[in-house]
Formats: structure tokens, C-alpha cells, sequence
């Protein structure tokens, strides 16, 4: 068994679907196939979220038609339109059936504040659900047999919305199920090939959770981990694991091979090769993880695993956007270190807020968080714990691990930085967006 993980910008066009049959279709020894939102789906389906929280029904409902009038171009570039009707009526019934359901929660439900994460799920989800029965349909329709598998009925999580965890154990019995043929119907024996939807699953209640943004990695990985999997490949618009991103850094480098370790540190930082927590089921059963261009189904790409033949010798910069920098003081000049920090932390995490660097001194306390729409209740309930905040807005977070001194003397003199921290191997410097990359 292998498993396949392929992008939103990989299947975003009807061109980029047929390419992943020219991958996939060979393979006949065992295959699961990830695969998440169709293009910038994840991003247009959390407007509608935000419409919907609004209570702006009519607009939701808007912004879903320009979702289904998106995935009509791609059904018809595939040949599977029904017809030249509007595009609601153009959608095989497995898609057709998916687009009632959101259309009736948009118009029937009433959603309160509180409960944001956990439609954010229920919505959001749609974007993956959508994609996988597009593709599922598309290569059964060209000869390349599989199963459709609902990953809100494989893989078990907490009740923790937006950001869920995978219970291992239960997931396993869920998933092997699954994927299992119906003994007692000699006429439906397993395929060779799966698809699922990356970055969903849903709690033991059956509500649907979502693993995190661009987390379909992580549900690569545990696919892996439960189907005892030969290797994971994520299908990528670039050569392999670079240095930098190109797009930022134009004299980016191409690293062939990376450690399990290596890639941790990278993902925490914020580098886009994999989600942060894919690692973990991979190394615990020493699965390698391949990340291969989407372009050329030849090439080898990079490999991450246990070990390699030589230490990465170039610097890695990550430069994550988004960021918030806040400075928190207790009232009473406590120190923060000794006496404040598990309470700081505790309502950190009460508002899935994640942490990606921290400063103290005797009494203060930096922190790098990712913007979140609940930024002014967190810092609400700082304060009434007892804490001055201050917070400054619309900052990066540009992280290089391995650096030199012309690396530190390039990228640290700049004017527009806040803050700096520096080991032995890593420089991270949180600073203002739009500051000069280097001098």
C-alpha cells in the first residue's frame, strides 16, 4: 500500500485532475489517495462561514453558487456534466447531493458566536467532500476503479473544532473497515485504489472536525500509520523541499533529503512543505515520506526519513506571515516566568491560539501568534487575569535555521525589526510586513 497526497493547486483545473489519473493509474498494488479542496475552494467556503456567522444568509448562499459555478467548469472540462443547464443541475448526484446539504444548512440553521469553530468544520468540510467525489467519479468514468471513502466515517477525533486531534485506536477499527471489501458479497471485493478527503474527520458523536489548515498532510500520515503504508508522497508544484520559496527568496536550493527531525523544526517554523503534526505517525513506523513535483510523475523528488547520507548544508529561511506580536505584564510585577506562565498558556490554549515564539524578561513577556478572528477576546481575558497587553499587528515571522554571519549580518540590520532571538543554529526575527528581505 501507498499513499498519495495531492493539493488544492494540483487539482485545481480540470487539466490538473487528468494529471492525476496519468499518476495514479498504474498503480495496482494498493493505494489510498488524499486529496484536498480544489484550488482556493478552503478560502472562498470561509467567506461563506463568515457570512453565515453574520447572519447574512442571502450572501452566503451567493459566495456558495460561485463555489459550485467553479467546480461546474472543472465537471464539464471532465466530461461529466449532465447537461447544459445551470450549474446546480450540471453535477453528478453524488456532488448534487453534497450541494443540498450546505445549501440547507446555510438556509436553515441558526449559528450563535460561540459555536464559530464548530460550523467553521461543518461547512468548511464541503470544500474536501466536493473534490474527492468529483475525482472519484472522473476515474471510474475513465477506467480506473476505486471507492470513495468518507473520512468523517475513518478517521475518529476529539471535539476540539478547527483544530482536532486523530484518536489512533479508534480511527484504525474505522478505517480498516473501510477500506476492507464486503466479505459476504463476492461482488464488491476492495478495490486497488482509494480516495479520500484530506484535513477532515469527525468526533465519536459524528460532528465533523477539521485537522487544521492545509492539515490533508497530516491525514496522509495517519492513513499511512493505520494501513502500515510503504511509503507517503505528497504531489507538489515544485521540484521537491527547497531551501526557501522561490517566490520570496528567488535563489532557493533544492534539498534532496531531510530527517524526520529536520522537518518538524521546519514545519513549527512555518515552512509550507508539510503540515507540523505529519511527521509524528510516519516516524513511529519509520514510513518514508516523499515530496515529488506534480509536473513530472518521474522524478524522485525529496525524501524525509529516519536517516540520511549527509546534514542539510545550506541555511533555511521560513518566512511566516500573518503574525501577531504581543507583549503581556502581570498588574502586580510579578515574575512571569516562575509564577505566570502555565496561566498564560491555559487561556492561550482555551482559544486555539497557537504560540510560535516566546521572549521573557524578569517581568514581561513577547509572544509570535498566528491572527485569529478571537485576537480581541483573548486579549480580553489576559487582562482580566491581571495582565497589561499590548499588541502590534500585521507582522512576519522570518525564521533561518543553519545561518551564518552573512546571513545574520543580511537579514537582521534591517530597519522594521521588533524583535530578535538567536541560538546556536537558529535566527528568528519578528518584524514588520513589508520590511526589506536583506541589506
Amino acid at each position: 500500500m501507498k499513499v498519495y497526497k495531492f493539493g488544492g493547486a494540483s487539482v485545481r483545473s480540470a487539466e490538473g485532475v487528468k494529471n492525476l489519473k496519468y499518476i495514479v493509474e498504474d498503480e495496482r498494488n494498493g493505494l489510498f489517495i488524499i486529496v484536498s479542496a480544489m484550488g482556493k475552494t478552503t478560502n472562498a467556503l470561509e467567506v461563506v462561514v463568515d457570512h453565515f456567522m453574520a447572519g447574512r444568509r442571502q450572501e452566503a448562499l451567493k459566495e456558495w453558487a460561485t463555489v459550485e459555478a467553479y467546480h461546474a467548469t472543472i465537471l464539464e472540462g471532465l466530461g461529466l456534466s449532465a447537461g447544459e443547464k445551470s450549474p446546480v443541475q450540471l453535477a453528478p448526484s453524488c456532488v448534487q447531493k453534497l450541494y443540498d446539504d450546505i445549501r440547507a444548512i446555510l438556509t436553515n440553521e441558526t449559528p450563535t458566536e460561540s459555536e464559530f469553530e464548530k460550523w467553521y468544520d461543518a461547512i468548511v468540510s464541503y470544500g474536501e467532500l466536493v473534490s474527492t467525489s468529483i475525482i472519484s467519479e472522473y476515474l471510474n468514468a475513465a477506467g480506473v476503479p476505486n471507492r470513495w471513502v468518507d473520512m468523517r466515517r475513518a478517521l475518529v477525533t476529539d471535539e476540539k473544532f478547527k483544530y482536532a486531534n486523530v484518536d489512533m485506536d479508534a480511527s484504525t477499527v474505522k478505517l480498516r473497515e473501510a477500506v476492507a471489501g464486503d466479505s459476504k458479497n463476492p461482488n464488491d471485493p476492495a478495490p486497488q485504489i482509494f480516495i479520500g478527503q484530506g484535513f477532515i474527520g469527525a468526533t465519536p458523536k459524528g460532528e465533523t472536525t477539521t485537522l487544521g489548515r492545509e492539515g490533508s498532510d497530516y491525514s496522509a500520515a495517519v492513513v499511512a500509520s493505520i494501513l502500515d503504508a510503504d511509503s507517503v508522497a505528497i504531489w507538489k508544484d515544485v521540484i521537491g523541499v527547497l531551501n526557501a520559496d522561490p517566490k520570496i527568496f528567488p535563489e532557493s536550493t533544492f534539498i534532496p533529503e531531510l530527517t524526520y527531525l529536520d522537518a518538524i523544526e521546519l514545519a513549527f517554523s512555518g515552512a509550507q512543505i508539510i503540515h507540523p503534526k505529519t511527521i509524528k505517525p510516519l516516524q513511529n513506523k519509520n514510513i518514508p515520506l516523499y515530496v515529488r513535483p506534480f509536473g513530472d510523475k518521474m522524478a524522485s523528488g525529496s525524501v524525509i526519513r529516519g536517516e540520511i547520507a549527509a546534514p542539510i548544508e545550506v541555511p533555511i529561511l521560513i518566512l511566516k506571515r500573518g503574525q501577531v506580536l504581543m507583549q503581556i505584564r502581570p498588574r502586580d510585577y510579578s515574575f512571569v516566568l516562575e509564577e505566570k506562565l502555565g496561566e498564560i498558556f491555559k487561556i492561550f490554549e482555551t482559544y486555539n491560539v497557537k504560540v510560535n515564539l516566546v521572549q521573557t524578561s524578569a517581568v514581561n513577556m513577547s509572544l509570535s501568534i498566528d491572527k485569529t478572528r478571537r485576537l480581541d477576546e483573548l486579549t480580553r481575558a489576559l487582562e482580566g487575569h491581571g495582565f497589561f497587553v499590548t499588541r502590534d499587528e500585521d507582522m512576519e515571522l522570518l525564521t533561518i535555521r543553519g545561518y551564518t554571519e552573512l546571513y545574520l549580518e543580511r537579514y537582521s540590520r534591517v530597519p522594521g525589526i521588533y524583535l530578535a532571538q538567536r541560538t546556536r543554529k537558529i535566527l528568528r526575527l519578528m518584524r514588520k510586513a513589508g520590511t526589506p528581505a536583506a541589506i
